[in-house]
C-alpha cells in the first residue's frame, strides 16, 4: 500500500489507466466524496470516477497520456487540502455506524425493486421519483428489477416514495446483499407457483359449474364461495397494488385487472343474491388465476434471462479466513474485509477479495479473466483476482480491493449495466406504454357506452368491456426490448464477450466495415526476440542491460519482448530516469547517464539520429514478418532487435468469416509495411495501413465514418484507445481483468478472434429478435382489441391470451440464450 506524506489518502490499487485510493477523513461522506469527484471529473485527462462513500474510495479512471500518475495524485493531493479542510456540518457529527440507508444518493446508486408487476411499474416509479426536485436522473429496469437513481436524494426518501406506490427497494451496495436479493427472488417465484396452484385448485371447479349453468341455487353459493378466496385472496396483491396507484393518482397493468375481475365479481355478487341466472364468477376467478400463471411463467422465464448474473454472483465466496496480527485466523463475511488486511486462501478454495500474494505457491485458475482453463502459477508479489480457484497450495494475500473495486464486480457492473440499457427504439416503445393504461380505460369506458346504447343488458356491456381491459397488454411491448437485451448480453457473457451496452450492441449488428490492429490482435500479443544486430561499440551484455532497463516501464507487447529477452540472459536490468512513451513511435529513457531510445526507424529520423547502420537488417527481418525495434544511444543507431510475434491460429478463419459476413476488413498498424504486409497476406487482409501512429488511427476511423460507413475498431485496449473510442463500436481483446478499464464497448476475453464474428452475428441475431417481439405485440394488441370491443372474445379467454402474450415474449428473447450463434462452428 502506497501511503502519501501527509496521509491524505491511501492509493490501494494501481493500474495503467485507474487508480483507487481511500481517504479515511471522507469515510461515510458521501457529500464530500461527490464533491472531489466532480472536482476531478472537470479535468480533460480524467474519464470517470466511482464513488464508495461507505470507505472513502474513489476509483479514478484517466488517460496516463495527459496526465501521467503522479501529477494525478498531486492534483488529487490539493484538492483534499481545500476538501477536508472545509468542515461539513452534515456529517461532523454522524454516527460512523450509520446504516447505508441513510446515506445520500451522492453520484448515483443502484438498488432493487421487488413487487413490480409488468413495465408500466416501471415507468410509474420512473416518473414519480423524477418529480423528486433532488433526483438528476431516474431509471427503473423491469426485467432486472433494478432502480438506477442519481442525485442529492436521501435513501430513505427513494424508500419512502417507492413504498407508497406498493414496491419494496433492497440496498446492492455489496455483493452479499446481491446475493440476498437473489435469495429473495427465489422466494418470491415458490411463493406465486404456491399461490397460482391454489388459484388453480378453487377455479378450476368454478369453471366447471360456470360452463354447465347449474339452475341450484346452492350451486351458485359454491361458485361464490371458492371464488371469493381466489379474487381477495391470492389475488390480493393485484388490489393492494391497484389501491396504492388510485390513491396517487396513477394506474397500471394491476389497475386493469383489478378493475376487471372486480366489475365481474361486483356484477355478480347482487345477481347471485337475487337467485339470477348470469353470473360471471368464473370469469373473474380464470381471470386472476390466468394473471397469475402468466406472471409465474414471466418471472421463471426472466430468471433464466438472468442467469448471466447469478452464476457470476456464485463466483464471489461468501466468508474469508481474515489472518489477525497475532497470527490467528477468523472467518469472517466477506463485506468485513479491509484494505491492507491479509487473508488465507487454502487449497481448492475461492479467492476472497482481489489482492497481492505476500506469502506461499500454487496454481491458480483464472479462467474468469483470460478464458484459458491451465492454472496460472503465483508466487510472491503476484496478483490475485477475486473468484478464481486455488490450486493444491496455500496462499497468504493483502487485501487490495474488496465490495464493488474487485474485478468481479466490476465485470457483475458490466453485465448488469449491458443488461439495462435501453436501445433507442425502446423509448418510442416507453413513450406508447406510458399513455397506454389510460387509453385502455377510456376505450373499455366507450365499448360499455356504446353496447348500453344499442339496447344491451348491463351484463353483455360490461363483460365486453372488461373483455377489453384484460386483452390489452403492455407488458408484451415493454418486455419486448429489455428481455432479448438481458438474453443476449448474459449469453454473451458466458461466451467470453462483455459487452457495455446495449447502443453497442444495437449498432454492431449494423457494422459494415472491421479495422483490425495487428500486434495482439492479429498476432498472439506474446511476441519474443528472436535476433539482436549490435552496430555500436558498446559490448553485447552492456547493449542488452541498457535495452531492458529503458523497456521496463514500458507496457506494450514489443516493450515486455525486450525485458524478457534481456532477463532470460539473466543480465541486471537498473531503474531508469525520465521514462517517456511516444504512442506508436518508441521510448526513450535516461539510464546510467546514457540517453536511450528505442522505437521505429522514421522516428529515429524524426528526433535527428541516422538509423542508416540497422536499417539493411531491419528490412531483412521485416521481410520475414518480424518487427524491427531500432536502438539508439547517445544520439547514434547503436542496435537493432528482431521481435517475433506469431499469428493468431484462429485469424485467418475469423478474418474469412468476417468477410463473409458482408464486412470489409481493414488492417491498420503502426508496424513497417514489409511486416504489416506479410501478416495480412497470411490472414487474407487486402487494405492495409502500415506505420501508422494512434492519431493516424483515429484519422483512418473519422475518414470511413464521414463516407457513411458504420465502423468497428478492434484493438489491445492500450495504444489503440483513442481508435476505439472513435469508432462506432469499440473491440477491446483482453482478460477479464481489462474489463474493469475503459477500454472500448465490447471485450472479447481471452483474446479469441474468433469472438468477434461471434459478437457480430449475436448481435445481429439479438436486434433481429427484438424486431420480431415489437412486431408481434403491436399486432397482437392491433387485432385483440378491436375484437374484445366487439365482443368476439370473453374475460376468460382475453385473461389467458394477455397473460400468455407476455410469456411468449419473453421465450422468444430466451431463443438467444440456448441457439448458438449461426458461423461459430468450426470451418
Amino acid at each position: 500500500m502506497m501511503t502519501t506524506p501527509d496521509t491524505r489518502f491511501h492509493v490501494v490499487h494501481r493500474l495503467h489507466r485507474r487508480i483507487r485510493v481511500v481517504i479515511p477523513g471522507l469515510q461515510r461522506d458521501a457529500e464530500r466524496c461527490a464533491l472531489v469527484a466532480v472536482l476531478l471529473n472537470k479535468h480533460p485527462a480524467v474519464r470517470k470516477v466511482r464513488v464508495e462513500a461507505r470507505i472513502g474510495s474513489l476509483a479514478i479512471h484517466f488517460d496516463p497520456e495527459s496526465m501521467p500518475p503522479d501529477l494525478l495524485l498531486a492534483l488529487l493531493d490539493r484538492m483534499l487540502t481545500s476538501v477536508l479542510a472545509a468542515q461539513n456540518p452534515s456529517t461532523s457529527c454522524a454516527d460512523p455506524s450509520a446504516p447505508a440507508e441513510l446515506e445520500t444518493t451522492g453520484m448515483g446508486t443502484t438498488l432493487a425493486v421487488e413487487g413490480m408487476s409488468c413495465a408500466s411499474c416501471a415507468m410509474l416509479i420512473e416518473m414519480r421519483l423524477r418529480r423528486h426536485p433532488g433526483v438528476t436522473r431516474a431509471k427503473v429496469h423491469f426485467t432486472s428489477g433494478m432502480l438506477e437513481v442519481a442525485g442529492r436524494m436521501e435513501r430513505r426518501e427513494v424508500v419512502q416514495v417507492v413504498g407508497a406506490l406498493g414496491y419494496v427497494v433492497r440496498p446492492l451496495d455489496t455483493l452479499a446483499q446481491r446475493r440476498l436479493v437473489i435469495e429473495r427472488e427465489r422466494q418470491l417465484l415458490a411463493q406465486a407457483r404456491r399461490r397460482l396452484w391454489l388459484a388453480a385448485g378453487l377455479t378450476l371447479p368454478v369453471m366447471i359449474l360456470g360452463m354447465l349453468m347449474p339452475r341450484s341455487w346452492i350451486w351458485k353459493s359454491l361458485e361464490f364461495l371458492l371464488t371469493t378466496p381466489v379474487v381477495f385472496g391470492t389475488g390480493a396483491p393485484i388490489f393492494q397494488r391497484a389501491w396504492r396507484l388510485a390513491r396517487h393518482g396513477s394506474a397500471n397493468m394491476d389497475t386493469l385487472i383489478a378493475i376487471g375481475a372486480g366489475a365481474a365479481y361486483t356484477y355478480s355478487v347482487p345477481v347471485w343474491l337475487r337467485g339470477g341466472h348470469h353470473l360471471y364468477f368464473e370469469a373473474a376467478a380464470s381471470i386472476i388465476t390466468f394473471v397469475l400463471l402468466g406472471r409465474y411463467l414471466e418471472e421463471k422465464a426472466k430468471g433464466k434471462a438472468g442467469d448471466a448474473i447469478r452464476q457470476l454472483m456464485d463466483l464471489q465466496p461468501e466468508t474469508a479466513t481474515r489472518i489477525l496480527a497475532n497470527g490467528h485466523e477468523e472467518i469472517v463475511p466477506i463485506d468485513a474485509l479491509q484494505v491492507g488486511e491479509r487473508i488465507l486462501i487454502r487449497p481448492g478454495e475461492r479467492i476472497a477479495a482481489d489482492g497481492v500474494v505476500v506469502a506461499g505457491t500454487s496454481a491458480v485458475d483464472e479462467s474468469l479473466l483470460t478464458g484459458e482453463s491451465l492454472p496460472v502459477n503465483k508466487s510472491r508479489d503476484d496478483k490475485v483476482v477475486a473468484g478464481c480457484i486455488n490450486g493444491a497450495g496455500a496462499l497468504r494475500v493483502e487485501v487490495r480491493a474488496v465490495g464493488t473495486e474487485t474485478v468481479l464486480a466490476g465485470i457483475i457492473h458490466l453485465v448488469e449495466q449491458a443488461q439495462n440499457s435501453r436501445l433507442p427504439v425502446q423509448k418510442l416503445v416507453d413513450q406508447v406504454s406510458a399513455r397506454f393504461v389510460p387509453g385502455v380505460l377510456i376505450l373499455a369506458g366507450m365499448t360499455a357506452l356504446y353496447w348500453l346504447g344499442r339496447g344491451r343488458p348491463l351484463g353483455v356491456a360490461l363483460t365486453n368491456a372488461v373483455s377489453v381491459l384484460l386483452i390489452a397488454c403492455p407488458c408484451a411491448l415493454g418486455l419486448a426490448t429489455p428481455t432479448a437485451i438481458m438474453a443476449g448480453t448474459g449469453h454473451a457473457a458466458r461466451r467470453g464477450i462483455y459487452i457495455r451496452g446495449g447502443e453497442s450492441l444495437e449498432i454492431a449488428s449494423r457494422l459494415q466495415v472491421v479495422i483490425l490492429d495487428k500486434t495482439g490482435t492479429l498476432t498472439a500479443g506474446h511476441p519474443h526476440v528472436v535476433d539482436f544486430h549490435n552496430v555500436s561499440s558498446l559490448p553485447k551484455r552492456e547493449i542488452l542491460a541498457l535495452a531492458g532497463s529503458a523497456e521496463q516501464p514500458s507496457e506494450h507487447f514489443l516493450g515486455r519482448a525486450v525485458v524478457n529477452h534481456v532477463r532470460a540472459a539473466r543480465i541486471k536490468i537498473a531503474p531508469c530516469d525520465g521514462f517517456q512513451v511516444h504512442p506508436g513511435q518508441g521510448v526513450e529513457a535516461q539510464v546510467a547517464g546514457r540517453s536511450v531510445l528505442i522505437g521505429t526507424a522514421a522516428w529515429l529520423t524524426e528526433r535527428q539520429i541516422d538509423p542508416q547502420p540497422v536499417l539493411d537488417s531491419a528490412a531483412r527481418w521485416a521481410d520475414q514478418g518480424m518487427t524491427p525495434l531500432l536502438m539508439a544511444i547517445d544520439g547514434q543507431a547503436s542496435a537493432v532487435f528482431a521481435v517475433a510475434d506469431p499469428i493468431r491460429s484462429d485469424a485467418r478463419l475469423a478474418v474469412k468469416r468476417l468477410q463473409q459476413m458482408g464486412l470489409r476488413v481493414v488492417m491498420v498498424t503502426g508496424d513497417l509495411r514489409a511486416t504489416a504486409q506479410h501478416v495480412a497476406t497470411s490472414v487474407g487482409i487486402r487494405d492495409v495501413l502500415a506505420e501508422a501512429r494512434p492519431h493516424h488511427k483515429v484519422a483512418v476511423v473519422h475518414q470511413l465514418k464521414a463516407k457513411g460507413w458504420r465502423v468497428a475498431m478492434v484493438g489491445d485496449g492500450i495504444n489503440d484507445a483513442p481508435a476505439l473510442a472513435a469508432a462506432d463500436v469499440g473491440f477491446a481483446m483482453g482478460s477479464g481483468a481489462d474489463i474493469a478499464m475503459e477500454s472500448a464497448g465490447m471485450t472479447l476475453v481471452g483474446g479469441e478472434l474468433l469472438k468477434l464474428p461471434e459478437a457480430i452475428l449475436l448481435s445481429r441475431r439479438t436486434l433481429s429478435v427484438i424486431r420480431q417481439n415489437l412486431f408481434w405485440a403491436l399486432i397482437y394488441n392491433l387485432v385483440a382489441i378491436p375484437e374484445a370491443a366487439r365482443g368476439r372474445l370473453n374475460p376468460m379467454i382475453a385473461s389467458a391470451a394477455m397473460a400468455m402474450s407476455s410469456v411468449s415474449v419473453v421465450l422468444s428473447a430466451l431463443r438467444l440464450q440456448h441457439v448458438p450463434p449461426e458461423g461459430t462452428k468450426h470451418d
